[in-house]
């Protein structure tokens, strides 16, 4: 089963399912609320892991902080013994960049909430913070090019401001090719040059890769992940 945990949605799918489940989060959504929801949501249904995409840092398969758009307590939080099955975790923008890779140097984006980032160079997965770094005027990335950036500027200054974020990291990573995914990637009437629309359901795509000994992509090389 795969869990896509959001600021707005928690999105989940299990092996078997057509069509997945949505659970309303925000920010009064707990760990342990988290797990309740998802519960409840799937009963009936049968799975032998759970991949977990995580909207923050994860070190060693664990959040490393907690997330700045949902409540406490996913620090320390023991998700296996909750779920009674084997778990991995890994940031919610690397899981979605893990299913939307194509071999070579991807960059991913997420435009949601936040700003979700993560590099895949010919396999590895290198999940970003790039969100929180300062920008313009005493803000953040996320500030110009997450939700409240486009609740803020409106929709017209908000594509230009995710035009500049990208030459920006494109000219710093040297990406092959950029892939702008999240809810608010639709809403982009004109794609940079170098840059693919992602899907969201590529985020459970990721999930299931992460269970796989070798994945099926271009570069049939394993993909070997730093959380």
């Amino acid at each position: 089963m795969v869990i896509d945990v959001g600021g707005t949605h928690i999105k989940v799918l299990a092996s078997g399912q057509r069509k997945p489940i949505l659970v309303d989060s925000g920010p009064k959504m707990t760990a342990r609320k988290m797990v309740a929801a998802v519960k409840k949501a799937t009963a009936g249904w049968k799975y032998d892991a759970v991949s977990i995409g995580y909207p923050g840092p994860v070190v060693h398969g664990h959040p490393f902080s907690e997330p700045h758009n949902l409540a406490g307590g996913w620090v320390g939080y023991d998700f296996t013994k909750a779920f009674g099955r084997p778990v991995k975790i890994v940031n919610d923008a690397a899981m979605q960049a893990l299913g939307s890779y194509a071999g070579g140097r991807m960059l991913f984006l997420g435009l949601g909430t936040g700003l979700g980032s993560a590099l895949i160079a010919d396999g590895i997965l290198e999940p970003l913070e790039i969100a929180h770094l300062p920008y313009k005027h005493d803000r953040t990335y996320e500030d110009y090019v997450g939700l409240a950036g486009l609740q803020r500027l409106g929709k017209k200054k908000w594509r230009r401001h995710v035009n500049d974020v990208v030459a920006r990291l494109k000219a710093a990573l040297l990406p092959d090719y950029v892939v702008v995914g999240g809810g608010n990637a639709r809403l982009l009437k004109k794609l940079p040059p170098g840059v693919r629309m992602g899907k969201n359901e590529n985020a459970f795509r990721g999930g299931f890769r992460l269970w796989e000994e070798q994945p099926c992509i271009p570069s049939h090389k394993r993909f070997l992940h730093r959380k």
